[in-house]
């Protein structure tokens, strides 16, 4: 499902959702989202993480040696937002619920890898501000497929 099918299937709240194009841009200027996985005894866990929107998945570089992959590795299913604002009128977010696939080495090795070559300097960029990613050999790529995308704006409020 892209991300433009799923927004438009979303129904309450329709008239603060926001396009697909909006999600795009929300979702490549925000830094910082919250992961919820499902623990082995059912109970949730959220965490912040920061991550990368290529315009179909979000990617996740996660701690292999985390809460969150061990419940990941029992359950794949995820749900992740993304928000902002202070103010009621500013307030703006995106959630995405799906399920997540391991890509690449687990944990990233050094060698380069060309299915995650884009995803790598799309986050030096964004989180460095340089145009190489360095792995640490701690963390991997997590990549979410979306089942569900539903988004707010309350600005629009405003513009009624």
């Amino acid at each position: 499902m892209t991300t433009g099918e799923a927004v438009g299937r979303q129904r309450r709240g329709r008239s603060i959702a926001m396009s697909s194009d909006e999600v795009d841009m929300f979702l490549a200027e925000q830094r910082t989202c919250r992961v919820a996985t499902v623990g082995g005894d059912g109970s949730p866990h959220v965490a912040p993480l920061w991550f990368v929107w290529d315009g179909a998945f979000l990617w996740l570089n996660s701690i292999v040696r985390s809460q969150r992959w061990a419940d990941l590795r029992r359950d794949r299913r995820i749900a992740v937002v993304v928000d902002s604002g202070e103010q009621f009128t500013e307030l703006r977010g995106v959630e995405i619920r799906g399920t997540v696939a391991v890509v690449g080495d687990v944990p990233r090795g050094s060698g380069p890898d060309g299915v995650l070559h884009s995803v790598e300097l799309a986050f030096a960029r964004k989180y460095s501000g340089r145009d190489e990613f360095v792995s640490d050999g701690r963390h991997a790529w997590l990549r979410v497929t979306a089942d569900s995308v539903v988004s707010w704006d309350f600005g629009k409020n405003r513009r009624r």
